[in-house]
């Protein structure tokens, strides 16, 4: 059984936010492999269904970016997930925008969200995916992330988020050895 996580915050007030990339790939993935995201538990929304004969999970936590490890756990408990089987697509403002880095394992590198997760599974080992939002010089960043992105940014991030949905859908079908190599 694979769970696939994508990290932003519940809300109106938040979609299309810089934060809410995570949300906007899981989004995407559904609507590429035809799943809805209706179910309501384990503080956050979710769907489980079948990809080639295997158990794929898709959640979306819906208690704020910095609890996200709160709902990650209890659906990793109850459906008995190991952390090899996890994968986590979140923002980076390190990286331009739409720009993609896939890893095994590594440090919350600031992100809230990514610090909730790794407490809660006492554990940084876990595949990720991050989506470049680039940073702002000037505007503070809890600002900057909850900003939308710019019309010059769109055709970028339309294509980060596109490409991340592919990279999970060829992480369920090879090893993910093989997406780092194709999508890095």
């Amino acid at each position: 059984m694979k769970l696939i996580v994508g990290l932003g915050n519940p809300g109106k007030e938040y979609e299309g936010t810089r934060h809410n990339c995570g949300f906007m790939v899981i989004d995407k993935l559904a609507e590429k492999l035809n799943v809805n995201i209706d179910l309501s538990k384990f503080k956050g929304l979710y769907t489980k269904f079948k990809y080639r004969g295997e158990d794929v999970i898709l959640l979306k936590p819906q208690t704020y970016m910095n609890l996200s490890g709160e709902s990650v756990n209890a659906i990793m408990q109850f459906f008995k997930i190991e952390k090899d089987d996890l994968l986590v697509i979140y923002d980076d403002l390190d990286m331009p925008v739409g720009k993609l880095r896939l890893r095994k394992t590594g440090s919350a590198g600031g992100h809230n969200g990514i610090k909730n997760i790794i407490a809660h599974l006492n554990s940084q080992d876990f595949k990720r995916i991050r989506v470049g939002i680039d940073r702002h010089k000037y505007m503070k960043v809890v600002d900057y992330v909850l900003s939308r992105f710019t019309k010059e940014e769109n055709e970028a991030i339309s294509q980060g988020i596109e490409n991340a949905a592919n990279a999970i859908i060829d992480y369920l079908d090879h090893d993910f050895d093989y997406v780092m190599n194709r999508y890095n």
